[in-house]
């Protein structure tokens, strides 16, 4: 049988079923991540770390980028029909490489969320592999019959605005990038209490684990894997001629409740937490995120510095900067640039995740976020007193 003549039947009237599913999910996938492509260069930065390439870290926002624009174009491309064949061996290609990534993560417990969909939709790796897997089938239907896709335009109609679509999305990605998210799926989104954020409700059910115990027994030599549930009920316990080693596991069976915001800790250089007194202030106070002191845009921490300098003059504001670097980095880092913030730290995964701008700003009040901004779209101060101070 050739690949001319064989053809698959799905159950969605046909190649149209298949082709309207994976480019409107192509698409959606793409454009849920290019809102956020720092985010989702984290995750790629995480599989660098797994296949031992962190060599690649530096272009990972670059790669964030060309994948999510690969996914939006593909799948506008198979909905509209232009340059069938070509699609639909993009389709297949990107789709067995995420089913790979998306197994891999499952099968030996790496990267725990893929990222398929950013922060908007959080897939459990094996999700996110049966997603793929899906989508294989999908893409399978289309490739066996991609000589049968017809375009819905002229030729250089379609080659027109597949053109279009690489310029949109990839304008899209470079804005999100320089301008933050467009739609914030983060914790600390504006509206966002933090301490109310990190608490846990009275009566949540926490999570279930499993605790799998490997014993060997000290005469023979056998070994049992027993759960710890089966372990006290068989009284093997009583026979001390099997000795528990040492790689017990714990395996989580029943997902509980889970705060949104579970890893942040603000302290300062002695160590001392100071995370519930800056988030509970009632009065707004300007929180600068650098999460990096190295990275970070020196100019715009000398324009955050002026405008701090006159929030405490003339309103008493106070300014916090929030860094992941040792204090004596940042005590340098505040001589140089002869800062008046104080500086106060904390990991650096809450703080990529407070705000994708490196630095980024906050204005909170009462712990809840009134605004936040990318360096590249500060506030002025008389905007700042316009809409917040005078009121």
């Amino acid at each position: 049988m050739t690949e001319k003549n064989f053809t698959f039947k799905s159950p969605f009237r046909g190649v149209w079923g298949a082709r309207i599913l994976v480019g409107l999910l192509f698409i959606f996938s793409g454009l849920i991540k290019i809102n956020d492509p720092l985010g989702f260069s984290y995750k790629l930065e995480e599989y660098f770390e797994v296949f031992n390439i962190a060599f690649l870290n530096g272009f990972a926002l670059s790669l964030a980028i060309i994948l999510c624009t690969l996914e939006i174009v593909l799948g506008f491309a198979l909905l509209i029909g232009v340059r069938a064949v070509s699609i639909a061996w993009g389709l297949l290609l990107l789709i067995i490489f995420f089913a790979f990534l998306t197994f891999y993560s499952a099968y030996f417990k790496v990267v725990q969320t893929c990222g398929c969909f950013g922060d908007a939709i959080v897939l459990t790796p094996w999700q996110s592999f049966s997603k793929d897997l899906v989508l294989l089938l999908l893409i399978l239907v289309l490739f066996f019959n991609r000589r049968t896709i017809k375009p819905l335009f002229s030729k250089k109609t379609g080659d027109n605005l597949l053109i279009g679509s690489i310029v949109v999305a990839l304008g899209i990605g470079l804005y999100t990038y320089n301008f933050m998210p467009v739609i914030d799926f983060l914790p600390y989104n504006v509206g966002a209490n933090i301490l109310d954020e990190m608490k846990t409700p009275p009566g949540a059910v926490p999570d279930e684990y499993e605790i799998t115990y490997h014993l060997k027994n000290k005469k023979t030599g056998e070994t049992k894997v027993m759960t710890a549930k089966d372990y006290s009920k068989s009284g093997i316990w009583k026979d001390n001629n099997w000795a528990v080693g040492d790689n017990t596991e714990s395996v989580l069976v029943k997902k509980g409740f889970t705060p949104k915001i579970q890893d942040l800790a603000i302290k300062d250089a002695q160590g001392n937490d100071y995370t519930k007194e800056l988030l509970s202030s009632p009065f707004y106070n300007l929180i600068i995120v650098a999460y990096e002191l190295d990275k970070t845009n020196v100019e715009a921490i000398d324009r955050l510095n002026a405008l701090a300098i006159t929030l405490l003059q003339n309103y008493n504001t106070r300014t916090v900067i929030l860094t992941s670097n040792s204090p004596k980095d940042a005590e340098a880092f505040s001589k140089k640039n002869r800062l008046i913030s104080e500086i106060f730290y904390a990991d650096g995964v809450p703080l990529k995740t407070m705000v994708r701008a490196n630095p980024g700003i906050f204005l909170m009040k009462n712990g809840v976020i009134i605004n936040k901004w990318h360096y590249h779209s500060m506030p002025k101060y008389d905007d700042l007193v316009k809409d917040y101070f005078q009121k």
